[in-house]
């Protein structure tokens, strides 16, 4: 798909959203639960929609908070539920309804002060801490097993709307989860949300539980990065948080830990009118998008490193002087060598995670530093295991979304850390005297230069159903660019998942195939370690195979 000819240009006053024209519509639209799109769909990160479209309105909040009262208490989760919202025009009403019917079922609510917006993984690092993974060794729980809600729909337009489960082991909820909760909800949809307990606004202000989530956090970060080397080392940083939960929790970091960190974008606007827009023109919070980061590229010269995460934090954007925005891919492969070279605390036996759309240049860093390789489908819900146990020192995605253990080797957080992450590329920064991007082509010089490249193609639902279903025996594929097929795969090496797709490998190159879940798309993830070249005819081989499977049916 061709990009906007008005991408990377500031956002115009007629391309902001109303913000009082959405949230009229997330009280009054009542959305139909027999139209498909208006039902409540947990994808990888939740419920996601706009109340605009019927997607995302008062009804969905009330019928999954009821839903996700009903499973905690079925799961035995009987402690505290830690909630957190970002930036978007829609998460503080969907907090204001979620606290009433949390309060209604007799849920101990935890919220931050005056409805202060919380990052994703600061969620997971406070469900943890109160489960007994804290900053003190051997602690233990008290007061119940905790979870969590977040109410965000990540780096999406602003005129979205997104809430997602947490359960105790602090990570995005696992399908069994997610399905329960979204059947439940939708049930209740059905039932005019007869079943849904709710308590008015003030009593459930009254009875949550304010909770200090930015001194806990912000405490407890030398504990997985090493801070004091990146203040001895003076290290510049200009931080962007893209007008999102991440900006008092900047502020905080600069204070506390007295580094030279300056916030260089303070505004919180609902509707993000001081954001570039991304590729397609809309506006979008992603800090892995040139587009998007464009104001930030224009002051990378000013710092030895800039860094950017999406509304809820939990991805994090890497600009430095010499590379500009590196690629996520780029940057995953720099940090899981950095760290596994750099944490001695670490357990020897702990491997890299990594989706399977990921960099093969993490395969080639795992293999040099003797790690194994644990390769997943598509969402971070695969990486909590391993992280909250430590038989992943570091899980990643190309999306531009990661975690990694504690300096100690326990778990930090079982979500993505757009922050810690950030913070990562100026510790090395400042102990190796290189940059990330400089990093990043040392490793280029001794594994290849990988050249890399996402297409979305239009699907039909039918089509999407059809390759979320495909074989690697329908797809035919015997050859790929010239290059004999040495795997063909539709379950995810690591785990043996369902990859909802299909994945085609040769010594040095592969393509895989999903189908988008919010849009009417499939996307086609390649890369190539034999140059741009190689790299078009390997996609253009991809989409002719994968056109060719869905024509058959």
């Amino acid at each position: 798909m061709p990009n906007s000819p008005r991408a990377g240009q500031p956002a115009a006053p007629d391309e902001l959203i109303d913000p009082q024209a959405l949230l009229a519509a997330y009280h009054d639209v009542r959305p139909d639960p027999a139209d498909p799109a208006q039902r409540v769909a947990f994808g990888t990160s939740g419920h996601r929609g706009s109340a605009l479209r019927a997607s995302f309105n008062a009804d969905h909040i009330l019928a999954t908070t009821q839903a996700i009262c009903e499973h905690r208490a079925a799961a035995g989760v009987d402690g505290p539920l830690f909630i957190g919202v970002d930036t978007h025009a829609l998460s503080a009403p969907a907090l204001a309804s979620a606290l009433e019917v949390l309060v209604a079922n007799g849920v101990d609510v935890r919220v931050a002060p005056a409805g202060e917006a919380t990052p994703t993984p600061v969620i997971s690092h406070a469900i943890l801490a109160h489960n007994g993974h804290g900053a003190v060794r051997g602690g233990g729980r008290a007061g119940g097993l905790a979870d969590g809600i977040v109410v965000t729909p990540s780096h999406n337009p602003p005129a979205d709307g997104g809430f997602k489960y947490n359960p105790s082991h602090g990570g995005p909820a696992d399908t069994a989860a997610t399905s329960a909760i979204q059947n439940r909800a939708n049930a209740l949809l059905e039932a005019g949300l007869a079943g849904v307990a709710r308590v008015g606004h003030a009593q459930a202000l009254a009875a949550a539980t304010v909770h200090d989530f930015v001194g806990a956090y912000v405490a407890d970060l030398p504990n997985v990065v090493d801070l004091d080397a990146i203040r001895s080392a003076g290290v510049r940083i200009g931080v962007d948080p893209l007008g999102g939960a991440s900006v008092r929790y900047w502020q905080e970091i600069a204070e506390r830990h007295k580094l030279d960190l300056e916030v260089v974008n303070t505004a919180v606007d609902p509707t993000f009118g001081f954001m570039t827009l991304d590729w397609d023109g809309r506006i979008r919070m992603d800090p892995s998008s040139p587009f998007a980061m464009a104001s930030l590229l224009r002051l990378a010269g000013s710092f030895d490193v800039a860094l950017a995460n999406d509304a809820d934090a939990d991805r994090h954007g890497i600009v430095t002087p010499g590379a500009g925005l590196l690629n996520p891919n780029h940057y995953l492969a720099t940090a899981i060598a950095y760290l596994f070279a750099h944490r001695p605390g670490w357990p020897a036996g702990a491997a890299v995670g990594k989706t399977l759309v990921s960099s093969g240049m993490i395969d080639r860093v795992a293999a040099h530093l003797g790690r194994g390789l644990v390769e997943v489908p598509v969402g971070f819900k695969w990486f909590v295991d391993g992280l909250l146990d430590g038989s992943l020192g570091f899980g990643g995605e190309e999306s531009a979304g990661a975690s990694f253990l504690r300096r100690d080797g326990r778990v930090w957080t079982t979500d993505k850390d757009g922050v810690i992450a950030c913070l990562l590329a100026a510790e090395m920064t400042a102990t190796t005297g290189r940059d990330p991007g400089v990093l990043y082509t040392e490793l280029t010089g001794r594994f290849g230069s990988p050249a890399y490249r996402r297409v979305d193609a239009p699907a039909t639902p039918a089509q999407k159903k059809i390759l979320s279903a495909l074989t690697p025996e329908a797809l035919g594929a015997t050859t790929l660019a010239g290059g004999k097929v040495t795997a063909a795969l539709s379950a995810a090496p690591g785990n043996g998942a369902p990859i909802g797709g299909v994945k085609v490998a040769t010594a040095d190159a592969w393509f895989a195939a999903r189908p988008s879940g919010t849009e009417d798309v499939y996307k086609i993830y390649a890369e190539s370690f034999a140059g741009p070249d190689h790299l078009a005819s390997v996609l253009a081989e991809a989409q002719a195979l994968v056109d060719a499977a869905l024509a058959r049916g």
